[in-house]
């Protein structure tokens, strides 16, 4: 389980001074307790392997995030800091498909569906999303949905 892998590596990097990767880790541990206290119905809750893993995806997607605007402001120091804790936290996400594979999934989803035009856009996201959560990043998913819709 991701919980108890973050805490094997949060000692590992501990002994090896690795301060990015204790500090990475660190955080996303307190990440998956917020989430696990937010979960908490009558007193106790433990966090469950998808949930962790969305978490997890969540801070991946802040990192990218955080660092595109680091980039459109000129904050070198600041975009390195965030590629060194995406890289960090990727390493715990499962592999990610590329674009074409992407795109292949949400063309079976249109031809399955019969969707024919951007007005069943919705109905294709909803269930492209569902196929390729944690493998796709949305935008991805989003932008080829669009393109194969609109032609």
């Amino acid at each position: 389980m991701i919980v108890e892998q973050l805490q094997a590596d949060m000692k590992e990097a501990m002994k090896s001074k690795d301060a990015v990767r204790l500090r990475t880790i660190r955080s996303l541990r307190s990440a998956i307790m917020a989430k696990e206290i937010d979960m908490r119905t009558d007193g106790a809750a433990t966090i469950s392997e998808e949930d962790a893993l969305a978490v997890l995806q969540k801070q991946a997607k802040q990192r990218r995030d955080s660092i595109e605007q680091f980039i459109a402001a000129g904050r070198d120091d600041l975009r390195k800091v965030e590629e060194e804790e995406l890289e960090v936290i990727e390493s715990y996400l499962p592999k990610q498909l590329s674009a074409e594979e992407v795109r292949n999934v949400v063309q079976e989803i249109i031809n399955a569906s019969g969707a024919s035009g951007m007005s069943d856009m919705g109905k294709v996201m909803g269930q492209a999303m569902g196929r390729l959560k944690g493998k796709a990043d949305g935008k991805l998913v989003q932008q080829a949905a669009r393109e194969l819709l609109m032609s």
